[in-house]
């Protein structure tokens, strides 16, 4: 028979008295809470292990007694054995130490007085070698704590049998009424565990406690009248949806507004995953909160904005002429290659008008610019998040002609594309079958087989010009695309990182657990073998795996291929992402 005994580390010095404890249910164990120090009256005892059993539903009870000899106290150890008439158990455990040495003595007694287990006998009988007592020392406040093995609700029943390692956490976690016990609030009786000196008290927490419901309630009241307004007929419009979807400011009020139904729900959380992300979100806002004030506080200081709004328009000139003289040269030989004259001429002429419109616009708003922008940098009070979604925005508004340029380029290049491929099936005697979505033999006349041969050579002869303008507009977008695309990574990396989880696994790791290691603490002839049980914490990978925050992606997420693909044939519209039907 092996016996294994969970000692609580805080309690290897502590004064000699009663073990209190559980033994586990199934298992050849016993958890070992808290020890209870003379003077104390049996009754009293019973009277508190009960009123403790109906608060945590555990069986507590009284396991044996711990002696620790000092002077003044030299019957205090028969006056101890003597309690196990008092307090009947099935095993009475007596376990002792002397001063000066790191191992325990141990015996185990019957309810009837005969010794069960003696590790001092037991080392020089043969005829119990199969018998052995492991003591195994654990902290109470990091098992307690750790939510390795979270206690279930009373209706979560699972058909596999718990292990003993999982009751052992559960015992300890379930016994909280057990350790909290105010500073200077006098219990019943004198225990030591690892909080025996008690909780300090403090008005502010507790003030902050019983406020935390109703403001909690009222937040919730304005989110749900937030959410009224936005369920107006007039904002579920189709144009209203589509510039909303597409506008990142929106995208992210939305994020923060379900972030905030999930933080100040009044509800408390069920369980430990659910805490920590309700944890992550709390702190990741007021990080954001912290990063748009100081934003806030260098934008506006030495006249930052004004000299950030006359910077805008004379950079917004120089994109402009950059491309003016970009068409130009696309309009002559770019690169000796030799253009159709008529379609290269109508092209740029097309793009050359477009940009003298933008010019315009950018003169006409060049007046506003810098109250804009004054009232633009006030949105860094909701978070950082905001500012670099508003500047996300304001780059994709000053963009808007590259933009509609990619546009016209990839839809041009992309009907000549889907034109050659018709009529290249066209000459192989094929069909594209739209209602079967496939491609299906099909007999042309001699007429239908002349035109699509002249459509074919025009559309052929034509493709290197548009495709050069494509090729061209389709790198100016990607700039503009990559630009925005960091900005959106850093406002999911704010979103989404897990800085509590981070906190907690730097400052306390045993917090975020995966599991327990057993080391040798010490192994003394005519002593047990001594464990030390240690929780081993989760890795940082596994911790950003775990508890990261699921948020929002404006682009779709396709692989190298597919986007290259769509590259080709002229699809890659990003963030307005469209499809083309094959037709013939």
């Amino acid at each position: 028979m092996v016996l294994k005994i969970f000692f609580p580390q805080c309690c290897n010095t502590a004064d000699s008295g009663l073990l209190v404890g559980r033994w586990i249910p199934g298992h050849n164990s016993a958890v070992v809470l808290a020890v209870v120090h003379y003077p104390f009256i049996p009754g009293q005892v019973k009277k508190y292990l009960s009123e403790l059993q109906s608060q945590t539903q555990v069986d507590l009870t009284v396991l044996g007694s711990w002696s620790m000899p000092k002077e003044g106290q030299e019957g205090m150890d028969s006056f101890l054995k003597d309690l196990s008439t008092i307090f009947p158990q099935k095993c009475w455990l007596q376990l002792s130490r002397e001063i000066g040495k790191r191992g325990f003595t141990c015996q185990v007694v019957q309810n009837n007085g005969t010794l069960l287990l003696d590790q001092e006998q037991k080392n020089g009988d043969e005829s119990s070698k199969g018998d052995k007592i492991i003591l195994i020392h654990y902290d109470q406040r990091k098992v307690m704590l750790s939510q390795l093995h979270p206690v279930q609700d009373a209706g979560q029943k699972s058909d596999i049998e718990p292990s003993e390692l999982r009751l052992v956490f559960q015992t300890v976690a379930q016994s909280q009424p057990l350790f909290f016990l105010d500073k200077y609030d006098d219990g019943p009786l004198k225990l030591s565990h690892w909080q025996s000196e008690g909780r300090e008290a403090s008005i502010i927490a507790e003030l902050l406690k019983q406020a935390s419901v109703p403001v909690c309630v009222f937040l919730t009241w304005l989110l749900s009248v937030w959410q009224w307004l936005c369920s107006f007929r007039i904002l579920h419009l189709r144009p209203v949806l589509f510039i909303s979807s597409k506008l990142s400011t929106c995208v992210q009020s939305g994020y923060r507004a379900v972030h905030f139904k999930t933080v100040f729900s009044p509800k408390k959380a069920a369980t430990h995953m659910e805490f920590m992300r309700k944890a992550n979100i709390f702190v990741s806002f007021f990080v954001d909160i912290a990063l748009g004030l100081l934003l806030i506080s260098w934008l506006y200081r030495e006249n930052r904005i004004s000299k950030l709004a006359d910077t805008l328009v004379p950079m917004a000139d120089r994109v402009a002429n950059e491309l003016q003289e970009l068409l130009e040269w696309l309009m002559g030989a770019p690169a000796g290659l030799k253009m159709n004259k008529a379609l290269d001429q109508v092209l740029g002429r097309f793009f050359l008008y477009h940009i003298h419109l933008w010019i315009s616009y950018i003169h006409l708003m060049s007046p506003f610019i810098e109250r804009i922008l004054w009232y633009v940098g006030l949105s860094a009070c909701l978070g950082l998040t905001f500012a670099l979604s508003v500047l996300s925005d304001i780059v994709a508004l000053l963009t808007f002609h590259i933009y509609c340029f990619y546009v016209y380029g990839a839809r041009l290049y992309c009907l000549k594309i889907y034109g050659l491929s018709s009529l290249w099936r066209l000459f192989r005697g094929k069909k594209w079958n739209v209602l079967r979505q496939r491609v299906d033999s099909c007999s042309y006349d001699l007429d239908q087989l002349f035109i699509g041969t002249l459509l074919f050579t025009i559309l052929l002869f034509l493709l290197p010009t548009t495709a050069l303008y494509y090729l061209v507009f389709t790198l100016l977008r990607l700039v503009v695309v990559l630009f925005q695309g960091v900005i959106h990574l850093s406002v999911d990396f704010i979103n989404s990182f897990p800085l509590f989880a981070i906190g907690l696994r730097i400052c306390r790791p045993y917090r975020l657990a995966e599991g327990v290691k057993f080391n040798v603490l010490c192994q003394e002839p005519e002593t047990p073998l001594h464990l030390m049980m240690e929780i081993n914490p989760l890795k940082c990978s596994s911790v950003l795996q775990t508890y990261r925050t699921p948020t929002y992606s404006c682009y779709p997420k396709d692989s190298w291929a597919a986007l290259c693909k769509k590259l080709f044939v002229g699809e890659l519209i990003y963030p307005w992402k469209q499809k083309t039907a094959k037709t013939d």
